[in-house]
């Protein structure tokens, strides 16, 4: 499984999400600091869920980053656009 497929498993399981786009950008940073070759080392997120409501943005980023545990270590960049 790819780093791409692990964070949307990671979210879907942990969410139950309405919406999620899980983007590899690595591309865009070939050659530049964090690239480490693999071709897994950006990402973006977009994902809306309900598990979300009542929390401020450090709230929701925090349970992102907990929800893909030992994901974000492995990555250079993740952009993350979090709602309800």
């Amino acid at each position: 499984m790819n780093v791409k497929q692990e964070m949307e498993t990671a979210l879907q399981t942990a969410f139950d999400p309405t919406v999620l786009e899980v983007v590899n950008e690595s591309h865009k940073h070939a050659g530049h600091a964090g690239d480490d070759g693999s071709g897994e080392s950006h990402f973006a997120v977009k994902i809306r869920a309900t598990a979300f409501e009542g929390m401020n943005r450090v709230q929701q980023h925090r349970a992102v980053h907990k929800a893909l545990g030992d994901i974000v270590p492995r990555i250079h960049a993740l952009a993350l656009d979090i709602g309800t």
